[in-house]
């Protein structure tokens, strides 16, 4: 049997194109998703190799998820497809557990290679983003990398503009609880204020808000 997938972007034609490129290369896609939490959700069920993801997704972007899935599924391997060739992107995303890095406008060459790459225990990155990594090595690490999930979590929703009591619901839990987050999030990354908080988390990849 192929290698099997689970594919998640928020764009519905994306994914077609995905299944029907990934498909015809001899893999098996066992289920799509919209977002990172259905991502999350959609992984545990199936239990696939590897998992495909676009980083810039709503509620629960692919980074959040991959931080997920290293601790519920740390078998499945981690490959993003993305847009996004800034530094700020790759360097999060490798903090993440993510093994394959895969540029959307190189995907039809790479994302292939990428997948058979990190099932071989490889670590695969575009070729559009070397450069970027070569500058992640000698840029200092920034705060980001000590948040835990959850505070990954609140900051994304933050950024997205979502209320104190929207993030509770959506996350099921308290109001006091996200409050707590932000004041830890503020706390950890020396930030006083939410509009603040909304820049660094745009400027550092945690959202594309």
């Amino acid at each position: 049997m192929g290698i099997r997938l689970v594919l998640a972007d928020d764009h519905v034609l994306v994914r077609q194109g995905l299944k029907t490129l990934l498909e015809s290369a001899g893999f098996v896609v066992a289920g799509e998703a919209a977002d990172g939490r259905e991502a999350v959700r959609l992984v545990r069920a199936e239990n696939p190799d590897v998992a495909v993801m676009d980083i810039s997704m709503p509620l629960f972007n692919g980074l959040n998820a991959a931080l997920e899935l290293g601790r519920l599924c740390p078998r499945v391997k981690l490959v993003v497809l993305t847009q996004h060739d800034e530094q700020q992107y790759v360097t999060e995303a490798l903090r993440c557990g993510v093994k394959g890095y895969v540029l959307k406008s190189q995907a039809a060459r790479d994302l292939v290679q990428a997948i058979e790459g990190v099932c071989r225990g490889e670590v695969y990155l575009s070729p559009g983003v070397a450069g970027a990594v070569a500058e992640a090595y000698l840029a200092p690490q920034h705060a980001s990398a000590a948040l835990s999930v959850r505070e990954r979590q609140v900051l994304q929703l933050i950024a997205e503009g979502h209320s104190t009591k929207a993030i509770a619901a959506r996350l099921a839990i308290s109001a006091k609880t996200v409050e707590s987050h932000r004041s830890k999030l503020m706390q950890k990354l020396d930030i006083h204020d939410t509009a603040s908080l909304v820049r660094y988390a745009i400027r550092h990849g945690l959202t594309q808000a």
